[in-house]
């Protein structure tokens, strides 16, 4: 008897333990200005909105809310929003490290085009060059980054006159003009020997419909919901980066919360991470399904030819990945920086950046 006793008076005092470290947890009350990305994009619709208009109210009671809108209903460019966060126009952003690069070359090395070719490979890397990113946001931008996911694969969508062509060897892009929205994409296109031109998201249908644009790079399914396969005829499956996106928070927001405000948010950041993650992974096959042939639950399949690139562009597009992007990036980040790349990212893939 006396045993049973002990157990329950450690049990309840295990529970009251518990329920003082509870009520001792205190939650900061926020309202945050927050720009999310595309509105049309399910990052934005299935995750980035839910973070800050359900996710947060919820775990933190109802203290933690938001006033949070897409970049397309602001009318703004995925390039401009890490400038106006660093300014305090806002409290938090989700942005792409492609589009913040400008300030900081480092942060291209997470998505430097065709050296990944897989998800699984690709989540190894962005959790081993995670410091370099935080600390690069920290230093440029005045941010604290919270979490850091990614869109479906960005591959190569091209406007053919004869649709019925079935093989497009990535050599016979030689001379084309391409769509691109990064350096590293620029430098790869030069690569193949073609042209690159930065058009933004939105401007990229009439670019293609109008022919200033032979091909273009973006996600396989912001290739769908976008509508590309109206103007576009064809879709070479190479993987040539993943568009790296992360939550960044202002460091004067976050150096107001206190510990458990921000321990809160991390939590929940974490958890929006995983879920992302997960989902991207299943809605890449969906967007290639949908541009092409279907299955597709979107809507209606778009009708596109799918190329499945041969041994002979997997080994052009390595010697590019490797002779061309590696060695441009290397150059204008400087080496200390590749030495960065080269212990972290750089070991998982098995290349090297050098000059």
């Amino acid at each position: 008897m006396r045993i049973q006793n002990m157990i329950a008076g450690a049990l309840v005092g295990g529970a009251v333990a518990l329920g003082a470290a509870q009520a001792t947890a205190e939650i900061q009350k926020y309202n945050f200005e927050v720009v999310g990305t595309w509105g049309f994009l399910e990052n934005w619709k299935e995750f980035e909105k839910k973070f800050w208009t359900e996710m947060l109210p919820k775990a933190s009671g109802g203290k933690l809310t938001a006033n949070a809108k897409p970049y397309t209903e602001l009318g703004l460019k995925g390039y401009e929003v890490m400038s106006g966060l660093k300014k305090g126009a806002y409290d938090g952003v989700h942005a792409l490290t492609s589009y913040s690069a400008k300030a900081s070359p480092a942060l291209e090395g997470i998505d430097l085009a065709g050296v990944i070719q897989d998800f699984g490979t690709y989540r190894k890397a962005v959790n081993a060059y995670r410091s370099v990113l935080e600390r690069e946001v920290a230093e440029k931008y005045n941010a604290k980054i919270i979490n850091i996911y990614t869109f479906p694969s960005q591959q190569l969508w091209c406007n053919m006159k004869d649709k019925s062509v079935k093989k497009i060897p990535l050599q016979s892009l030689a001379g084309k003009k391409i769509r691109t929205y990064s350096r590293t994409l620029g430098d790869f296109i030069e690569g193949l020997d073609a042209s690159a031109v930065t058009i933004a998201f939105a401007e990229v249908v009439p670019a293609l419909q109008k022919g200033v644009a032979d091909c273009g790079i973006t996600g396989t399914m912001p290739a769908y919901n976008a509508k590309w396969w109206q103007v576009v005829t064809h879709n070479i499956r190479v993987r040539v980066g993943y568009a790296a996106t992360f939550t960044a928070i202002n460091l004067d927001t976050w150096k107001s919360l206190n510990a458990d405000t921000q321990k809160l948010i991390m939590e929940q950041a974490k958890i929006l991470e995983d879920e992302i993650w997960a989902f991207t992974t299943t809605l890449d096959q969906k967007g290639m399904d949908c541009n092409a042939q279907g299955p597709c639950d979107k809507g209606k399949p778009g009708g596109m030819v799918p190329i499945e690139p041969s041994a002979e562009d997997q080994k052009m597009l390595e010697d590019i990945a490797q002779k061309v992007v590696l060695k441009r990036w290397a150059k204008r980040c400087g080496k200390k920086c590749a030495d960065e790349w080269n212990a972290t990212i750089g070991k998982i893939v098995g290349m090297t950046a050098t000059e």
